[in-house]
């Protein structure tokens, strides 16, 4: 389909109905609840969110970055809660390998049902003490037979406890202990042997997140994604769509924490003035509208370069960059709008407390800050 501003425009207009009917008056207490209603991924669903991106032929919309990161930064804008669309759009980072991967029969077996909402799929990685080092992996997978049975670990899995799919990456080469011994294998989480418990954390409570164990899991041979062995290139690529992704949706923080501060700072009064009314306090406003203004331009010039087909070293370079920049600016504009809430920024309830607790694992996930900046450089041939 050729998509045009209109479409941008009136799918923008459903998003922001829905966020404000469905998602914006229960978000405080999903927060409080640690888990929001399964249900909702079919209200999802039903206006054609959980489908953005996705070929009609598997019940999805495509759609363009530039729309898609609209989406997502709307909507983080209005809900300010991480946790809740990490767990409503874990299949964003999910299904992508599968798509790109998968044989046509594991497609049709697992895409459609989670587009529809009435399935959830999730992404496994991250191991204990592993973190970003992807290479070093130690879950395993050994061919028997008709199927693989796997045996491992993986932890901080964004809808572990009750996904239905989980895109695992894991070591099918006993020998190669680096890069090229990895594969990706689409595993049904109802198969025996998957044992998983979730996490508490510092940010994110609406979230679903677990560690996951795999003893002796068997699963058929056909749902290994693409070539054996040569997962990790996959993995790689996927993550630069996931870090685009958190992009946006941490320019949408950002923005929350400015609106908040705002609307606060020309309702409070100090000393017979409204905040606003004092410099030091608009100062800090420019500042975050300033950084929410160059992570825009930043984003929109990026979502227009995948979308024309490129995503060359540089862009890659770019992306990673971008994560880094526009998490900082939704840590500095958390930081500055709970400074000007005063008390009331220190309370459950306010937009900029729930983004200050959440912010560190915007700066992590995906690829901690540290780890950015290294593959941008290599992707630059520093």
């Amino acid at each position: 389909m050729n998509w045009t501003a209109q479409d941008t425009t009136a799918l923008l207009d459903t998003v922001e109905r829905f966020a404000r009917e469905a998602l914006v008056p229960h978000v405080n207490d999903w927060d409080a609840a640690a888990g929001f209603p399964r249900a909702l991924y079919q209200q999802a669903a039903h206006i054609g969110l959980l489908g953005l991106g996705y070929p009609e032929h598997l019940g999805g919309t495509p759609a363009p970055w530039r729309a898609r990161n609209a989406v997502s930064q709307l909507l983080a804008r209005r809900t300010a809660s991480g946790g809740l669309l990490a767990s409503l759009f874990s299949h964003n980072i999910g299904l992508p390998p599968i798509l790109k991967h998968g044989s046509p029969e594991v497609q049709a077996q697992v895409i459609p049902p989670v587009l529809a909402g009435e399935q959830i799929a999730a992404l496994g990685i991250t191991e204990p003490g592993g973190g970003s080092d992807v290479a070093n992996l130690r879950t395993t997978a050994r061919r028997d037979g008709a199927d693989y049975v796997i045996d491992g670990e993986k932890t901080f899995i964004t809808s572990g406890v009750r996904c239905d799919w989980i895109t695992l990456a894991v070591r099918t080469d006993a020998v190669n202990k680096g890069a090229g011994g990895i594969s990706l294998i689409a595993v049904p989480c109802d198969a025996k042997g998957i044992e998983r418990t979730a996490l508490h954390k510092m940010g994110w409570h609406a979230s679903d997140t677990a560690h996951i164990r795999f003893d002796g899991v068997r699963v058929p041979a056909r749902h290994l994604l693409g070539e054996e062995h040569k997962g990790f290139r996959m993995i790689m690529g996927n993550f630069n769509g996931e870090r685009l992704a958190m992009s946006a949706l941490a320019l949408g923080f950002a923005e929350a924490c400015h609106d908040e501060a705002l609307a606060w700072a020309r309702e409070r009064k100090t000393f017979g003035q409204a905040l606003v009314e004092h410099q030091v306090v608009r100062h800090k406003l420019m500042d975050m509208r300033m950084r929410i203004a160059s992570t825009q331009h930043w984003l929109d010039a990026l979502g227009d370069h995948i979308d024309a087909g490129d995503e060359g070293a540089d862009w890659v370079a770019n992306v990673c960059l971008l994560k880094n920049h526009s998490t900082q600016a939704m840590q500095a504009n958390a930081d500055a709008a709970v400074q000007i809430l005063g008390g009331m920024g220190f309370m459950r309830g306010t937009a900029c407390e729930r983004i200050y607790r959440e912010v560190k694992v915007m700066m992590i996930g995906g690829g901690a800050e540290e780890i950015m900046k290294e593959l941008a450089a290599r992707q630059s041939g520093l």
